[in-house]
C-alpha cells in the first residue's frame, strides 16, 4: 500500500511536474522512491523512461532510484529505456540510457522473464543496421511501410483515448502492444539474419518460394493487426458507454433525492453548496452537461426528444429552481450556483429552439 507521499511522487512524475517533484523531495530526503503503481507493477523511474522525461530520470536517480528494480514482466528501467531509443533514435539514447548505464552498469546484463537483457535490444538494433547496410538499397516496400505506420496509430490512439481503461481479466492494451511489437521485431531480427547470411552477394535475388513467404508473412500479421485493432475499438466503445450510462443513472437518481419529497422542498433541511447540486457533469461544461442528462435519448425521434427536453427545461428553469432551493443555498455558493443553473437553462432553451426551426 502505498503512502499519500509515495501517491504525490507518483503523480507529480505522471504530469512531469519536475520543479514541484524537486522541491517536494528537498522537503522530504528520507522519502523511498523505489515501489510499484498499478497492474504493470512500474517505479517512477520506469514511468519516466516510458515518457522521455530525462530530467525527471535524472532527479530520481539522484534520489536513489533503483535502476535494477523490476516491474511485472522483469523488465528494468533501462529495458524501457532502450526500447524508447530503438523507436526514438540517438536523442532518447543519449538522454536515457547513457545516465541508466552510468549509474548501473551491471543493469545491462539484467534479463526480464523472458530472458531478454537490454544489452540483447541495443545488439539486436546494431545487427539490424548492419544488415541494411549490407543489402542492397531499394526502394521502401509500402506493404512494409503501410503495417508499421498501421501499428504506430493503433498504439498512439489506444494509449491517448482508451488506455485508462484496465480489465483483471483480460489482455490490456500495454501487454498487447508488447506482445505485438516482440513478434514483429523477432520477425525483423529473422529477416535481418537472412540477409546476414545469404550477404555473400548483394546482388543474389530472392527465390520466387522466399518472397511468397515474406509477402504470405507480412499479410497475416496485417490481419493479426486489424482484427485485434477492431476488437479493441470494439471493447473500448463498450467500456464508454457504460461509463456514460452510468452518468446519467447517477444524475438522475441525484435529482430525485434532491429535488424530490422532503429534499426538494425551499424551506428546512441542510445547506446546499455548489458540488451537492445534481449537477449531470459536476467539472465538464454546459454542453458535457446535457450530453449526459440527454444520453439515451434518440435525437432523430423528434417527439421523444422534445418531450425529454421540455422535462429537463422544468427541471432547470431559473424561477423554477429558486422556488424550490434558494432558500437552502450556502451563502458563498449562492451566486455561482445560480449562474449554472441560467446558463443550462439557456442552452436548454436554445437547443429547443432549434427543434421549431
Amino acid at each position: 500500500m502505498l503512502s499519500r507521499k509515495q501517491k504525490r511522487v507518483w503523480r507529480y512524475v505522471e504530469e512531469g511536474g519536475l520543479l514541484k517533484l524537486k522541491s517536494y523531495l528537498r522537503k522530504h530526503r528520507d522519502l523511498d522512491v523505489n515501489f510499484s503503481q498499478g497492474k504493470r507493477e512500474r517505479s517512477p523511474l520506469h514511468l519516466a523512461c516510458s515518457s522521455g522525461d530525462d530530467a525527471l530520470l535524472r532527479l530520481l536517480l539522484q534520489h536513489g532510484a533503483d535502476v535494477l528494480r523490476k516491474d511485472r514482466k522483469g523488465d528494468t528501467a533501462l529495458h524501457t529505456a532502450v526500447n524508447r531509443a530503438l523507436k526514438h533514435g540517438k536523442s532518447a539514447y543519449d538522454d536515457l540510457v547513457v545516465p541508466l548505464k552510468k549509474s548501473c552498469p551491471e543493469a545491462l546484463n539484467d534479463p526480464n522473464n523472458a530472458g531478454v537483457t537490454p544489452q540483447d535490444l541495443l545488439n539486436w538494433s546494431q545487427q539490424k543496421r548492419t544488415a541494411e547496410n549490407m543489402s542492397r538499397p531499394s526502394e521502401g516496400d509500402p506493404e512494409k511501410e503501410w503495417m508499421e505506420k498501421l501499428f504506430g496509430e493503433c498504439e498512439d490512439e489506444f494509449c491517448e483515448t482508451f488506455g485508462v481503461y484496465d480489465d483483471d481479466d483480460e489482455e490490456d492494451f500495454g501487454d498487447w502492444a508488447d506482445r505485438i511489437r516482440k513478434e514483429y521485431f523477432d520477425q525483423k531480427h529473422a529477416e535481418a539474419q537472412r540477409l546476414a547470411a545469404a550477404s555473400s552477394g548483394w546482388k543474389r535475388k530472392k527465390s520466387k518460394q522466399q518472397r511468397e513467404q515474406e509477402a504470405q508473412s507480412q499479410k497475416e500479421l496485417n490481419e493479426k493487426l486489424q482484427r485485434e485493432h477492431e476488437e479493441y475499438l470494439a471493447r473500448a466503445a463498450r467500456k464508454e458507454e457504460e461509463v456514460r450510462q452510468g452518468k446519467k443513472r447517477s444524475y438522475d437518481e441525484r435529482c430525485a433525492a434532491t429535488f424530490s419529497g422532503d429534499g426538494g422542498s425551499s424551506s428546512g433541511g441542510t445547506m446546499l453548496s455548489y458540488g451537492d447540486i445534481p449537477w449531470p457533469a459536476p467539472r465538464g461544461t454546459v454542453h458535457e452537461m446535457l450530453d449526459v442528462m440527454l444520453h439515451g435519448v434518440d435525437r432523430k425521434d423528434v417527439p421523444v426528444f422534445r418531450k425529454m427536453l421540455r422535462k429537463q427545461q422544468a427541471l432547470w428553469h431559473p424561477d423554477k429552481f429558486a422556488q424550490r432551493c434558494e432558500a437552502r443555498l450556502a451563502e458563498k455558493d449562492r451566486q455561482r450556483i445560480l449562474d449554472t443553473v441560467t446558463a443550462l437553462s439557456q442552452e436548454l432553451n436554445r437547443l429547443a429552439h432549434s427543434l421549431r426551426t
